[in-house]
């Protein structure tokens, strides 16, 4: 007996289909979800990662500025012994005032630490010329404790035994002397200890990449070398602003009596003249996505202290980073 087959109808047919789209677009839908939250906690995590890297920088290099290895007190030339000549330094980088160079001369109170909101891209006569406009650029000295340096004489006997490239300073709790590698001999500072002397900057410019604008945030370090003074090295991508208020002791008493930005700073602050230190620096970084997210309008706006920054309605995510920064070594006089 032959059975009769028969196959499915048109409406089961088109019922199968219809629940299986269904499914089709829930599990699709589950999938752009997940794809979208999971691009939105990189993008965070590397707002996060990028922050707190340059945040970390910067900070680190303010908590050890105007720090000069055993010497009590400032930098100037009633202490140094001896020190490279300003005007002989090729591609250096000088801030302002009368006596803001890597290194000291004898005329006005040695600036080491000094800012300034960039309005031109080409900043401190020259050595800079692709700051970012309406950003703020900061410039420190300091010296640097190194293992292999950080010995009394006459441990590290001869310039032999010293890494190349690089600028020392030897101190004492009275007398300090500064020198490069390729100097004839170690200055003679009795009793004295040889750490790293630098100057670094930090300021934020933006590079292309395709056909993306991408800030980066840059320090610029000294270093011996003939022709360019300054190394030049980019630090963190998607860093977009920097903004830095100045904590100044005007009663000289320790205590902060007001945060200034860099334009409203007289130069006796600067200088830390007639009874007046900057004693602390409050910090802000703005953190941008490197590549836009065309899904997300950014129509915040964001307050670096005094300032204020209006995403603008684009498509970058952005987080702001403070921080409040107690310089240790101002008005100290003993270490």
């Amino acid at each position: 007996m032959i059975k009769k087959q028969s196959g499915f109808t048109i409406v089961e047919i088109f019922i199968a289909l219809s629940v299986g789209l269904t499914l089709i677009a829930g599990v699709l839908s589950v999938f752009v979800s997940m794809r979208t939250t999971s691009s939105e906690t990189n993008s965070a995590g590397e707002l996060q990662e990028n922050g707190r890297f340059a945040m970390t920088l910067i900070t680190d290099d303010l908590l050890r500025q105007d720090f000069w290895g055993d010497l009590v007190g400032n930098l100037d030339g009633g202490v140094l012994i001896s020190s490279p000549d300003p005007a002989t330094i090729s591609g250096d980088c000088v801030g302002g005032g009368a006596n803001n160079a890597s290194f000291p001369i004898e005329l006005g109170a040695f600036r080491t630490l000094w800012g300034l909101s960039v309005t031109s891209a080409t900043v401190m006569g020259g050595c800079i010329d692709d700051a970012k406009i309406g950003s703020d650029l900061i410039q420190l000295k300091r010296a640097m404790a190194d293992a292999s340096l950080n010995l009394t004489l006459p441990l590290v006997a001869t310039i032999a035994d010293m890494p190349d490239d690089l600028y020392y300073i030897i101190s004492n709790a009275n007398n300090a002397a500064i020198f490069s590698d390729d100097a004839a001999v170690i200055p003679t500072v009795n009793i004295g200890r040889i750490w790293e002397y630098q100057h670094h900057i930090y300021y934020v410019r933006e590079d292309s990449q395709g056909t993306n604008t991408v800030p980066v945030l840059m320090q610029g370090r000294l270093q011996n070398d003939p022709s360019n003074a300054m190394l030049f090295d980019i630090m963190v991508e998607g860093i977009e602003q920097l903004h830095f208020m100045y904590g100044v002791d005007t009663t000289d008493d320790g205590s902060v009596n007001a945060y200034i930005s860099a334009p409203d700073m007289l130069q006796e602050y600067w200088d830390n003249a007639n009874n007046v230190n900057v004693v602390a620096v409050k910090v802000y970084i703005l953190a941008r996505d490197i590549l836009p997210d065309r899904k997300y309008t950014n129509n915040n706006v964001y307050q670096l202290g005094d300032i204020s920054f209006d995403a603008g309605g684009d498509n970058f995510r952005r987080l702001l980073f403070s921080s409040t920064v107690s310089l240790n070594n101002a008005r100290t006089n003993s270490w």
